[in-house]
């Protein structure tokens, strides 16, 4: 080596230290490098015996070592003694590892097709020569050099350089003896010779604190699941014909310990509070917010960093993956909202990863979000396809995750979202529809169905995009479900206005059935709609107190009989009226009320009867599952319709009154005649309703009326839903 050379080697600038540390057959010899800064002397021992074989000599005093050993010519295994000023330590050299790396895989990362990136991207704990340690790999093409960097190497970006593998634009290195818990970072340095700013790693399992920016080797030891009888089954279920009750949580703020400063609960113990609440109450399944690591909580969640990390601050990723477990133990399931729409710009993420724009577009109108300030990924780039298909496999397969909810998918399908003219670029056909997003998302889908059966993706998407939730094959985005932002938007503006005026916009709460099965959709009171000066779901409904409640009463019952699946965001199920907060707890207290426990206890009983009645959940996508008898009683803001479910399941009529004006001896024409059981009734006094009724049931007469076979006479509660079953 020159002194050149041995200057950009000790300063940390030398493009290839593999090619010089480490052990090297010469033509004079066997030679050995050492870059020990601190270092007073270091020895080559052999591993077999751990007798010395050569002293080695300084080169730089910045710690550069070197040994010839000219009588050798076959190269052994072997540790360095080295002694400091202040102990003596026995080390492997990190330089004389072979790489780990497959060629195939290598090659289906650059591919686009590659889903278990997380097998092998990141650090795992693997063993090399009956030596243990961590294996780092990043991705890091235009990178002059990249380090693994963290205390154990007092964050010293000269002594851990990875080995670069030029094709691909991969970096790894095994750092045998690194142990569970250690933080680390990697330094970059660009091709230009600039030092970027630390980074995570893309690929980290678990990160060091949510507000921290370091990331943290974990143990990969195989999880002891118990849930495969849940799973077999679920490979088994068709989805569009089950009951699906959802109930969106903010796992930092469903409940808050507050005599513990105000700390979360874990996921331990979410496992023990939450899973028996849900259960409880009825609901099928719970959706979190999503749990991939984010540095700032007032994002919650949707400016994530770590995309391949559940968040530490409900505890470690065993510890999220013992609450899924238990979970499917009491028959729930557990989804997630996944976020491959955008990530933020904070200089230890994503962006300028390597010195340029790697995962994310260089022109700002192709990969810049005005709205959010986060960057948008480069979905035409085949590398970052490979990154965000398997992080979609990574959540369903190392965390048994029931499903993905896909978060901002309208933002990823135009190129012109949210964008003025000028500020967007066209696609390759003059068009504003994001073509690599669009082959993006089917290919996902497609993926996932294929691995996971039983298994749902969800699109959160806000217009009317055609075939969201229908088959690639058919020429859809291959979705499962997609969220009926209509109906919310609708239904919530109609509930918000007074009953007076309802009978003006009565089509604001009939029009969804327009178009109730051109998607299968689930209908959506998230927590978009509690947030940011909305106000929470009991305080959107107008007039006094008690008709508050009574409309919210009515509108869940309107909800739970509708076509389509249901979400419903904690604490809209008992009342809670103040606008959520995610820096505390829902307000439990609440229960104590007895409008609020009412309210509690009928959506308990809408879960129980939408579980048990067939016909409120076999047909939601099918519109012969759903039939009016009365969709133009605008004066009196009355709906009527049937619900029915396979053949030989008994039909189910909902009628209700949306003003607070009670109905005696309302006829409602039906089409079939029988007895007609009242399974529920939203006015009842255990909700805290008036308590009016038809006294369990009713008889059809068989009086000809409007054309039907024959007519009800109801008792109508004010500003109630009734949900009646007939007898087979």
């Amino acid at each position: 080596m020159n002194e050149s050379e041995i200057n950009a080697l000790v300063s940390g600038t030398y493009d290839d230290m593999f090619s010089v540390l480490g052990m090297h057959q010469l033509e004079q010899g066997l030679v050995v490098r050492a870059l020990l800064p601190g270092a007073l002397s270091v020895d080559v021992i052999a591993s077999r015996d751990g007798r010395k074989v050569a002293a080695m000599q300084r080169l730089h005093h910045n710690g550069l070592f070197v040994a010839t050993m000219q009588q050798r010519r076959n190269k052994f295994k072997y540790r360095f003694s080295v002694k400091y000023p202040d102990l003596n330590l026995e080390l492997e050299d990190p330089y004389r590892f072979a790489s780990q790396l497959s060629k195939d895989d290598l090659y289906l990362f650059g591919e686009g097709t590659q889903e278990r990136l997380y097998h092998w991207m990141g650090v795992h704990e693997i063993e090399v020569d009956d030596v243990a340690g961590k294996m780092f790999v990043v991705w890091a093409p235009s990178a002059k050099r990249v380090s693994v960097v963290g205390g154990f190497n007092r964050w010293d970006g000269r002594l851990h350089v990875m080995r670069k593998h030029q094709a691909s634009g991969v970096w790894e290195l095994f750092v045998p003896g690194l142990g569970d818990g250690v933080l680390y970072k990697y330094e970059i340095r660009a091709a230009d010779g600039k030092l970027l700013p630390l980074k995570a790693d893309p690929y980290g399992f678990a990160t060091a604190d949510a507000q921290e920016t370091a990331s943290r080797t974990i143990h990969s030891l195989y999880y002891p699941w118990t849930d495969q009888n849940w799973l077999s089954a679920r490979a088994d279920v068709d989805p569009y014909k089950q009951a699906m009750s959802i109930y969106e949580v903010h796992a930092g703020s469903w409940k808050r310990i507050q005599d513990e400063g105000n700390r979360y609960l874990s996921y331990r113990e979410l496992a023990d509070d939450l899973i028996p609440y849900v259960v409880d109450m009825g609901f099928t399944h719970i959706q979190f917010m999503p749990l991939s690591e984010f540095p700032f909580d007032g994002s919650w969640g949707y400016q994530p960093i770590g995309m391949y990390a559940p968040t530490s601050r409900f505890g470690s990723p065993d510890d999220l993956r013992y609450f899924v477990d238990c979970c499917h133990n009491r028959g729930i399931g557990v989804l997630l909202d996944w976020v491959p729409g955008h990530f933020p710009t904070d200089e230890h993420g994503l962006g300028h990863f390597d010195g340029t724009a790697l995962y994310e577009h260089a022109d700002k109108r192709q990969g810049y979000h005005p709205d959010w300030n986060t960057l948008i990924y480069n979905y035409g780039r085949r590398e970052v396809i490979s990154y965000l298909l398997s992080n979609a496999m990574y959540w369903l397969d190392e965390f048994h995750i029931d499903g993905l909810r896909v978060d901002a998918v309208a933002s990823m399908l135009y190129l012109d979202y949210s964008r003025k003219d000028g500020e967007w670029i066209a696609n390759a056909q003059g068009g504003r529809e994001n073509l690599h997003a669009i082959e993006l998302l089917r290919q996902i889908n497609s993926r996932v169905y294929f691995n996971y059966p039983g298994v749902m993706m969800i699109a959160e998407e806000s217009t009317d995009w055609p075939g969201v939730s229908r088959p690639v094959s058919s020429g859809g985005l291959g979705f499962g479900f997609k969220w009926n932002m209509g109906w919310m938007n609708d239904t919530l503006s109609y509930m918000e206005r007074n009953p007076v005026h309802r009978k003006f916009h009565h089509n604001e709460i009939t029009f969804s059935l327009v178009y109730a099965y051109s998607e299968n959709f689930i209908l959506p009171l998230s927590h978009d709609e509690v947030v940011h000066g909305k106000g929470s779901l009991i305080n959107k409904m107008p007039g006094d107190d008690w008709q508050k409640f009574a409309n919210l009463r009515a509108y869940l019952g309107f909800m739970w009989t509708h076509p389509g699946k249901k979400l419903l965001f904690m604490g809209g199920e008992f009342g809670q009226r103040n606008e959520w907060n995610h820096d505390q707890s829902l307000d439990w207290n609440l229960l104590e009320y007895p409008q609020h426990n009412g309210l509690q206890k009928l959506v308990r009983d809408l879960n129980r009867i939408y579980r048990e009645m067939p016909s409120l959940h076999q047909r939601d996508s099918d519109g012969s599952g759903f039939e009016w008898l009365d969709v133009n009683n605008r004066e009196h803001s009355i709906l009527a319709f049937i619900r029915r479910g396979d053949a030989g399941t008994p039909p189910a009529l909902v009628v209700i009154n949306l003003t607070p004006t009670p109905h005696y001896d309302y006829r409602i024409a039906v089409p079939e005649a029988g007895y007609y059981r009242e399974c529920l009734n939203t006015d009842a006094e255990q909700y805290g309703g008036s308590n009016m009724g038809n006294a369990g049931g009713l008889h059809i007469s068989q009086d000809h009326f409007d054309l039907q076979n024959g007519y009800l006479t109801i008792t109508l509660p004010p500003l109630a839903t009734l949900i009646f079953e007939k007898s087979i």
